[in-house]
């Protein structure tokens, strides 16, 4: 189980605790303490909480999706920036077979970074698969242009391999720029007074014990869904493998000298 969904239940159970806390309190308290007056200030001041949480958890749902749409731009990017460093160095012929087989085992062990067969294994700094890179770039040096074209189209591949790189370290920032746990916890405390109040005020019902439950669950869900967004990879909603599987395919099937 992931560490979202452990967030998520115990945001669930916390949530809901308050409702049924709620609840517990409305039998035990005097009934002067429960007037009309009081409930009308209860409401108003919930109101304010139930307004405040309501913005923050759709602006951490926007910026996590955004982020996550991000992410996957990212990984789209560096699948075809592999392909287009492989398509400039077939232009060298045998001279730069030795490179592209090295991109290639790169292109192998970074998708294996990133999406394992456990998605908890995920592993964006793994220093081997960067070593690889690097022996790429080693390659490309020995290669020898018999013209200033061929010269170009060296440096550009070089500098194609320098992104390369770059969007390794640009993918694992993103990853890591979550939302604070103690902001989550913050959020939740704002739903447990809020559904607390729910609880001192609601009918003694089936009814509304199930509506506060499917309520405080769709929250929880919520609070969930952002951080799984967050994490972009090892959670239950990840990024696509698909641009990167497709690059290796590519590559694997491309001729060689």
């Amino acid at each position: 189980m992931t560490s979202t969904i452990v967030i998520g239940c115990t945001a669930f159970v916390v949530i809901l605790a308050g409702a049924f806390l709620g609840a517990e309190a409305r039998t035990r308290l005097p009934k002067d303490y429960l007037s009309d007056e009081t409930k009308s200030l209860v409401s108003m001041s919930t109101a304010v909480i139930a307004t405040v949480a309501a913005l923050v958890l759709g602006l951490l749902i926007s910026n996590a999706n955004t982020a996550f749409t991000r992410l996957g731009g990212e990984v789209t990017t560096l699948s075809s920036q592999i392909l287009r460093l492989d398509h400039i160095l077939r232009r060298y012929g045998p001279a730069a077979q030795p490179a592209r087989d090295a991109l290639q085992r790169y292109a192998e062990s970074k998708l294996t970074d990133m999406f394992p067969d456990d998605p908890a294994d995920f592993h964006l700094g793994n220093p081997a698969t960067y070593e690889l890179l690097q022996q790429t770039e080693e390659q490309m040096l020995k290669i020898k242009p018999s013209d200033p074209r061929d010269q170009w189209w060296l440096g550009q591949a070089l500098t194609l391999a320098g992104k390369i790189g770059d969007a390794r370290w640009l993918i694992i920032q993103q990853v890591g720029q979550g939302t604070p746990k103690a902001f989550v916890a913050l959020l939740v405390f704002w739903l447990f007074l809020l559904f607390a109040s729910f609880g001192l005020f609601a009918p003694s019902n089936l009814t509304s014990a199930i509506t506060l439950t499917m309520c405080a669950l769709a929250v929880a869900a919520a609070v969930a869904m952002f951080l799984e967004l967050e994490q972009g990879f090892g959670g239950v909603v990840r990024i696509s493998p698909e641009p990167m599987k497709q690059a290796v395919m590519a590559l694997k099937a491309s001729p060689r000298e």
